[in-house]
């Protein structure tokens, strides 16, 4: 089945054109948002015109109580596998592009899967992402094989990994049927850029990335495939920000009316400088989003979208990434590496530079530091809350009760298990001040209850 084209691209540019809200309009918008009921396409096309540093500051800090009002202090923690860097397609600002010929190529084998896999449990990691180039020599099938194997790793502590997300290439509805057997998470796959002109330029014909409907209708597939959860992004740097933030909305919108849930999650990558790919360096970016429009734009979505995941991962710098959970940041990736077998040191290119290369450990210490939990719950996922039963919960407030404490119980678990000592004390300090938060006397009890176990040597406890 060919979908249809649902992004009208005239229509989001239209919406740019001088539409720079009223002070009384702006407040009007930022009132309505505090209401954590979302914000429609008019309203976010004249969120994303705004310039003034005092007006910006009001997205921030309506986008702050959003988060907080939400999701609290818990900030999910995950890393990637790379799992492959081969790839057919050319696409003009990826080190994993097939005319990269300074690029190492490297597909993993099911052992130094399971190897990578270890790494990240023993570093205290729970949650997995599955990612590699698209080749033939690593299709679903290969997929199937992998998420087998990661979930089958188990360190000397007994850790297993509880929850793969996979980032794909688009598929057919059969192979996504494969992946929903095999207990994955969210299926993300990013569009780059929702311009379709743009996106010839960008992804040269004759490859399969070069069509741009196939990949625009992959979530489409993917649901009708059975996958409950799946997630959002673009490449910014490629086109104008603000029409990828509107294209994402509509995105949302029609999965909302066409599939009743709109995505579990939205990725924001920046173009990062590449081996062996001069596209990528910051004087060849066709249109590079400086850190004050990244801010405001994580907002804006933080608000116009207030039950949905975002994603930041180790591409930014830790003072970018350490705001950036103020106001609207719900998932970091932590110690990734982003080539095959990079957890064991082995030499194979990398898909972009990292920016934060700080231990797991480092970054939970300043979680820490600022009253975040460090989650690497995965109850909902288990307990079957996902998709829009998981919205059904998030929406009234109800799935609150749910997520506080099951990231206390894998904070816990992770700081009697992995933590440096000075980390250790810290968290559980910031432990014993989280249990008296709870207003249900009954809650609190269960809560308490729970972390002692797990400090008595109790593992994998949720609600």
């Amino acid at each position: 089945m060919r979908h249809q084209n649902f992004i009208d691209r005239d229509k989001l540019y239209g919406l740019l054109d001088n539409n720079i809200p009223t002070e009384s309009q702006l407040n009007d918008i930022l009132n309505k948002a505090r209401k954590l009921k979302g914000l429609n396409l008019e309203d976010v096309a004249k969120l994303l015109c705004v310039e003034d540093e005092a007006d910006i500051q009001k997205i921030l800090d309506t986008a702050h109580y959003c988060k907080e009002e939400i999701y609290g202090k818990r900030l999910v923690l995950f890393a990637p596998i790379y799992t492959g860097n081969a790839c057919v397609n050319n696409c003009v600002y990826c080190g994993f592009r097939t005319d990269n010929k300074s690029l190492k190529r490297k597909i993993l084998t099911m052992d130094e899967i399971e190897q990578e896999t270890l790494q990240l449990l023993r570093m205290g990691h729970k949650r997995a992402l599955l990612i590699c180039g698209e080749s033939p020599r690593n299709d679903a099938d290969y997929m199937v094989q992998a998420i087998r194997r990661t979930y089958a790793a188990k360190d000397e502590k007994g850790s297993t990994i509880r929850r793969i997300n996979v980032e794909l290439a688009p598929m057919s509805v059969e192979d996504f049927a494969k992946l929903k057997a095999e207990k994955i998470g969210t299926y993300v796959c990013f569009q780059e850029t929702y311009d379709p002109v743009e996106y010839a330029k960008f992804h040269p014909a004759g490859t399969p990335k070069a069509d741009y409907l196939y990949r625009l209708t992959c979530m489409d597939r993917a649901q009708e495939g059975g996958i409950n959860d799946v997630g959002l992004g673009v490449l910014f740097g490629l086109v104008d920000y603000r029409f990828e933030i509107l294209a994402i909305m509509e995105h949302a919108r029609h999965l909302e009316e066409d599939y009743g849930c709109g995505p579990h999650t939205v990725s924001f990558p920046r173009i990062e400088p590449a081996e062996g790919t001069p596209f990528s360096l910051p004087e060849n970016i066709p249109h590079p989003v400086c850190d004050k429009d990244f801010m405001k734009i994580i907002a804006i979505i933080r608000i116009a979208m207030p039950y949905t995941g975002i994603i930041i991962s180790t591409r930014e710098r830790p003072e970018m990434r350490d705001q950036l959970v103020k106001y609207g940041v719900s998932q970091i990736s932590a110690a990734s590496e982003t080539n095959p077998g990079g957890y064991e040191e082995n030499n194979t290119g990398a898909q972009f530079t990292l920016g934060d290369h700080r231990s797991l450990d480092e970054v939970i210490s300043m979680m820490i530091d600022g009253g975040y939990i460090p989650s690497f719950c995965t109850g909902c996922y288990r307990k079957g809350r996902v998709g829009a039963d998981f919205m059904d919960l998030a929406k009234p407030g109800l799935i609150k009760e749910y997520c506080k404490p099951n990231a206390m119980f894998t904070f816990r678990e992770y700081l009697e298990d992995y933590a440096s000592p000075e980390t250790k004390a810290k968290g559980l300090a910031l432990l014993k001040e989280l249990t008296q938060t709870f207003s249900k006397e009954e809650l609190k009890k269960r809560v308490e209850g729970n972390l002692c176990k797990i400090g008595d040597g109790e593992r994998d406890l949720y609600f």
